[in-house]
């Protein structure tokens, strides 16, 4: 069960540097489109939150 909860977390964690990741590189290519990246980076880390929390709760 544990080995399970480290997978989920290695999980959210590389989607969570790849949404910052996404958001650096989109705040570099303009200044115009700053505003959608921070918009889109925001999204994914809040469904990587849900999708952290609803494994949890499964694992109980």
């Amino acid at each position: 069960m544990h080995k399970a909860a480290g997978i989920a977390k290695g999980i959210a964690t590389g989607v969570a540097v790849g949404a910052m990741v996404g958001m650096v590189g989109g705040a570099m290519s303009g200044r115009s489109r700053m505003k959608s990246v921070k918009k889109t980076a925001g999204k994914a880390l809040k469904t990587v939150n849900t999708l952290l929390s609803s494994v949890q709760y499964m694992m109980r």
